[in-house]
């Protein structure tokens, strides 16, 4: 176990700096200056001068090199740089919209596992019936109805029609559940499916046949069914994770979250730079970190692989 997460972790630093190079390469080849852009966005006449005078300061008169690893050297000490629009550091502006991002991204994970696998073990068990056949409708209808679409049914029918919940916000407990519900309600399809196909493949397998024919209760051999239907399921949710936290910037707008998504949206629009290469690497880093953990669980909830480390 520690020698796979020691070469996970060798592998790491190599990989980020590769993904901040491209992204700030990407950012810096855009056909619109970023000097011009900082001063239209401050309402400032972007004249020959002015605009020379915004390229010092904002340091791109130097090589595009230098100023990458000038970059990186503040992202390793916790500086992404200033917005352009908003003139304050960019950490204050992500460490003030996280909070809102966990809380909604949590919420829809709780949703995916808790649904996942309950729901995905009933289809299993229950194989052929009704209620097997009626949630694989709802896991086709699910995985076919884009968010956005399924957030904006959610705020007319709960909110606008029943008056239940919010339509945006998160000054209720209760303006959390339609954020959550729509990002998550695809993955619990997929996850439900997931659990209940790996389940029925693992019928024929030789460790489920060898514990029926030993007499174990029907329980007990479902538990064993579980516990081997984890590691895919975990495996998948962990490359999942950074996909959530990333359809965060659909659901945000939607229901006027004022988390990451958001943030990244709007900094799209205004052409705000460094605050999108910081959003950009964030999300590649999780992605990473996510994986790293995923393999974990997978390693400990399989002792087999534990073995072969």
């Amino acid at each position: 176990m520690q020698k796979m997460i020691l070469r996970r972790l060798s592998l790491l630093v190599p990989l980020v700096f590769a993904i901040s190079a491209i992204c700030f390469v990407l950012i810096n080849l855009s056909p619109s200056d970023p000097a011009e852009v900082a001063l239209r966005v401050n309402d400032i006449t972007p004249t020959s001068e002015a605009i020379e005078q915004m390229r010092v300061e904002l340091g791109l008169d130097k090589p595009m090199v230098e100023r990458y690893f000038i970059w990186i050297k503040g992202v390793l000490q916790g500086d992404f740089g200033v917005s352009y629009e908003t003139n304050t550091p960019i950490i204050e502006e992500i460490l003030y919209a996280f909070p809102t991002t966990l809380k909604l991204a949590l919420s829809a994970l709780l949703l995916i596992v808790s649904l996942g696998l309950f729901f995905g073990v009933l289809c299993a068990k229950y194989e052929g019936s009704l209620l097997d056949k009626t949630i694989r409708g709802f896991i086709f209808f699910a995985t076919a109805m884009p968010s956005f679409w399924l957030g904006l049914l959610l705020i007319w029918f709960f909110s606008l029609r029943l008056d239940i919940f919010p339509t945006g916000g998160l000054e209720e407990v209760k303006g959390i559940v339609l954020p959550a519900i729509t990002l998550s309600l695809a993955y619990v399809a997929t996850y439900i499916r997931l659990m209940r196909n790996t389940l029925l493949s693992n019928q024929q397998m030789l460790f489920i046949l060898y514990a029926k024919a030993r007499g174990l209760k029907e329980i007990t051999v479902l538990k064993h069914q579980i516990r081997n239907a984890l590691v895919p399921f975990v495996t998948a949710l962990g490359m999942s994770i950074p996909k959530l936290v990333a359809g965060t910037v659909v659901v945000e707008n939607i229901f006027s979250l004022p988390g990451l998504g958001r943030l990244c949206i709007h900094a799209i629009f205004s052409r705000d730079y460094p605050m999108i290469q910081a959003y950009i690497l964030l999300m590649a880093v999780s992605f990473i970190l996510f994986n790293l953990f995923a393999d974990i669980l997978v390693h400990w909830i399989n002792p087999r692989l534990k073995e072969q480390l």
